[in-house]
C-alpha cells in the first residue's frame, strides 16, 4: 500500500476577521486570493491588530486591490516602514477577476475581504462576491441565530 500525499492545506487561525461583513451583507461566493505584502507587513500581520472593518475590494485595469486595510507598522523597522493603508494588490487569476468585474458592473454587487490568514507560510485573504442587507433581512438574521442558539441549548 502507498501513502498518499497530502496536499499542504493546513492553515493557522485568521489574523484578522470582518465580523460586520457577515451581518451586513449577503454572502454570494467566496474566493480565496493571495496578498502582495513587504517584508514588514508580514512582520506586524503575524503580531495582529489588523482592521478589515472599512475595508474593500476595487478592481482597476485588470487587477484586484485591497483598499483601505490597516495594517500596523512594525515596531522594528523603523527606517523601512510601511504606510499602514497602502492599496495592497490580491493575486487571482484573470478569470475570477474578470468574472468578479461582470457581477459587481451587471449585478451592483460588492466585493469585501471576510478575513487574512497565513496559509502554507503565504499570507491569503478571503474575499467574498456580496448583496447588501435590508433592515428587515438583518433583523431575520438575528432570528434565527437566536433559534439555533435556544435549540443547541435544549439538547
Amino acid at each position: 500500500m502507498s501513502a498518499a500525499k497530502k496536499p499542504n492545506t493546513t492553515s493557522a487561525p485568521p489574523v484578522a476577521r470582518n465580523r460586520r461583513a457577515r451581518f451586513d451583507y449577503e454572502i454570494l461566493e467566496t474566493i480565496e486570493a493571495g496578498l502582495v505584502l513587504q517584508g514588514s507587513e508580514v512582520k506586524s500581520l503575524r503580531e495582529g491588530g489588523v482592521s478589515l472593518e472599512e475595508a474593500y475590494v476595487r478592481i482597476l485595469s485588470g487587477e484586484a486591490w485591497l483598499l483601505d486595510c490597516t495594517i500596523p507598522e512594525w515596531k522594528q523597522a523603523v527606517l523601512f516602514g510601511h504606510a499602514t493603508q497602502r492599496a495592497r494588490k490580491l493575486l487571482l487569476h484573470r478569470r475570477e477577476i474578470e468574472k468578479l468585474r461582470e457581477h459587481v458592473r451587471l449585478q451592483g454587487l460588492t466585493v469585501v475581504p471576510l478575513a487574512i490568514y497565513f496559509k502554507a507560510k503565504r499570507a491569503k485573504c478571503e474575499i467574498a462576491l456580496v448583496r447588501g442587507k435590508k433592515k428587515h433581512d438583518k433583523r431575520e438574521s438575528a432570528k434565527e441565530k437566536v433559534a439555533k442558539k435556544e435549540m443547541r441549548e435544549y439538547r
